[in-house]
């Protein structure tokens, strides 16, 4: 963990300097405003390492608002640094055509002219982003997906499983947030509800009161959860239990049957691979949640990281239920993502298998979206023998 803050805050340092040239140096705005906006450059950076240490065990107002504003400048970061490395390419690529050209190179006063206007529309594209972010990260919508499943009794079809991921109540997200969220779920009158992990970012001791609303949420056949990365962050036992004592069914490497006799269909959930890191006995083990099962059955499959779906598609599982990558959450981030995830939003079919990500129910670090809506999903089964396609 010290090694990755280090390469962390390395990469944000970067990152600062890279903006402060381009925003600051190379503009020349005078000695006033380069001492007033480098010392700002410098204490925004200073920021990202407390609010880190500080986010996790923020309790009090005056912590998260503290909190708040130092992950909206992470977010800002990002921003920043995408429209102006946009802006930086742009340059390269007319200098490129103009020098192919034989034009004649730009005066100095030329140049400053240019930078100046470079900085400014960066800036301003950045801003403008940021608003829009803004007001997405709060926004949340029902997406209703249609999934067909060959092996799906014909009495299941139009079954419904509504998905929460990635809700993350922790600094920023709380009881109010997942109030709301479980007014939604309950809405939608499900037959499922399950839970794909990273529903905290905190200790059971910080956060039980925030999470208690999930007590409320109703589903004709249960509520289920399994870990995400984030619970092992935050201490994965003690929540497990906490959610085991609201009412909700934990699906540790484990099966359960939705539905009644030959009407039915197996519902596998497995932990987070992330959990192998903390000891033996942790994590993934899909083998044991799939041992003695029947393979004539339709099989569901809840795992946090999509990457799971090649160890499940070789399984025989029919859907795997997957969050983790908040759809990259704020664009261009997903091109990221796609590194690590072979899926980062949306149905796809994968070999024999179909995989559904979500581009999760809250948001991470910061208080943002941008191309990745939040979402409470309702995933309607179709059986093949009615006819669904």
């Amino acid at each position: 963990m010290s090694r990755f803050f280090v390469v962390a805050l390395s990469i944000f340092a970067a990152v600062h300097l890279y903006i402060w040239l381009r925003l600051v140096y190379a503009p020349e705005l005078g000695s006033l405003w380069s001492a007033l906006l480098t010392g700002l450059m410098l204490t925004l950076f200073a920021s990202i390492p407390l609010t880190f240490a500080f986010g996790r065990r923020a309790s009090s107002r005056a912590a998260l608002l503290f909190v708040w504003p130092g992950y909206v400048w992470l977010g800002t970061l990002f921003l920043l640094f995408v429209s102006v490395l946009a802006a930086d390419l742009m340059r390269a690529a007319i200098e490129l055509g103009a020098w192919l050209l034989g034009a004649a190179p730009l005066a100095a006063a030329d140049w400053l002219v240019r930078a100046r206007l470079e900085a400014a529309t960066a800036a301003g594209a950045a801003g403008v982003a940021l608003l829009a972010a803004l007001w997405s990260g709060r926004k949340l919508v029902v997406k209703r997906v249609l999934v067909p499943l060959s092996r799906l009794p014909a009495a299941l079809h139009g079954t419904t499983i509504v998905q929460l991921s990635d809700v993350h109540i922790g600094p920023t997200l709380g009881r109010n947030f997942l109030d709301r969220v479980v007014d939604v779920t309950n809405a939608l009158k499900p037959d499922v509800v399950v839970i794909t992990g990273d529903l905290v970012d905190g200790p059971v001791n910080r956060l039980a009161e925030a999470v208690a609303p999930l007590a409320r949420l109703r589903a004709r056949h249960g509520v289920f959860f399994v870990t995400g990365n984030h619970e092992y962050y935050s201490g994965a036992e003690p929540w497990c239990a906490y959610l085991t004592q609201l009412g909700l069914r934990v699906l540790r490497n484990e099966r359960v049957r939705i539905g009644s006799g030959e009407e039915s269909y197996d519902l596998a959930g497995i932990d987070d691979l992330s959990g192998r890191q903390f000891g033996p006995g942790q994590g993934a083990d899909l083998a044991r949640a799939l041992l003695g099962r029947d393979e004539s059955r339709e099989l569901v499959l809840l795992a946090h990281q999509p990457r799971m779906v090649a160890e499940a598609e070789r399984a025989g599982v029919g859907l795997q239920i997957s969050g983790h990558t908040h759809g990259g959450q704020i664009w261009p981030f997903h091109f990221l993502v796609r590194l690590q995830q072979p899926v980062t939003s949306g149905l796809v079919r994968i070999g024999r298998a179909l995989l559904y990500v979500s581009n999760g129910t809250g948001y991470w670090g910061p208080p943002m979206r941008l191309g990745s809506p939040a979402e409470i999903t309702e995933l309607t089964l179709q059986a093949a023998l009615s006819g669904a396609a």
